[in-house]
């Protein structure tokens, strides 16, 4: 069994990489952080790094091409992360960074990855975004939209699989507040209780393997997203407004 998780050097895709050469996959961690990946294979001899910055395309579809002739039963794209501030005033550079990686990477090897699972007539694919994805982020306005975007992509994508092979499936998991170092790559801290990434991402995979759509770890978060349909639009964004400015604090 082989398995891909992109931004392994770290938190969620860490802790799903372990999980996985635990369960006796031969994983293939994909990251910018050679040494963070050596730190894993040091532990794990089924554990193969690759080290490559997705934010740069022709690394995307080499790292395709590297994957392309191997028998992968599970692809998981969590590499990602924020960009803080008001819209006018945080970086664009660092924000098209972001787009590359939380959509332009993710959108390509999603893509990739469906039409070789179709061909091959079996396979999991776990696209990570966040319960940010139900919601517009004021202070967080362009990583929020990105996650909109990998949560509704997914949802559609699993939708057409099904009808043609029910052996593949797409999940996408929409955790609340997760300790990571995405708090200090967005400059964050969370002002709402935190879940581990260990526990998020064991919960990920059991729930992914069963070939569950939309996946929210912890009963609080799936409440709020739950109640968070019969709130009006624009007093959910003041909302989160004042959540988001706490944590910039």
């Amino acid at each position: 069994m082989k398995a891909v998780v992109t931004g392994a050097s770290s938190g969620i895709g860490r802790d799903m990489a372990k999980i996985l050469c635990d369960m006796g996959f031969t994983v293939y961690g994909v990251a910018r952080r050679e040494e963070r990946l050596e730190e894993i294979k040091a532990k794990y001899d089924s554990f193969v790094p690759l080290e490559m910055d997705l934010a740069i395309e022709e690394n995307v579809y080499a790292l395709y091409e590297k994957l392309e002739n191997e028998d992968i039963d599970i692809f998981i794209n969590n590499a990602g992360f924020g960009v803080f501030g008001s819209f006018a005033k945080s970086n664009l550079t660092s924000e098209l960074d972001m787009i590359n990686i939380n959509i332009r990477s993710l959108h390509i090897l999603t893509k990739l990855f469906t039409k070789k699972f179709l061909k091959q007539g079996y396979g999991k694919i776990l696209n990570v975004a966040s319960s940010a994805g139900f919601m517009a982020g004021p202070l967080l306005s362009s990583y929020y939209a990105s996650k909109a975007y990998v949560l509704r992509l997914s949802e559609a994508i699993d939708e057409e699989i099904r009808r043609v092979n029910k052996n593949i499936t797409v999940s996408v998991l929409c955790p609340g507040p997760v300790n990571t170092e995405f708090n200090d790559v967005a400059g964050v801290s969370f002002a709402l209780g935190a879940l581990s990434s260990q526990y998020v991402a064991g919960y990920a995979i059991k729930k992914m393997l069963k070939g569950k759509r939309i996946i929210i770890p912890g009963f609080s978060m799936k409440l709020f997203v739950f109640f968070s349909r019969f709130v009006p639009e624009k007093l959910l964004t003041k909302i989160t407004y004042h959540i988001q400015r706490k944590k910039g604090n």
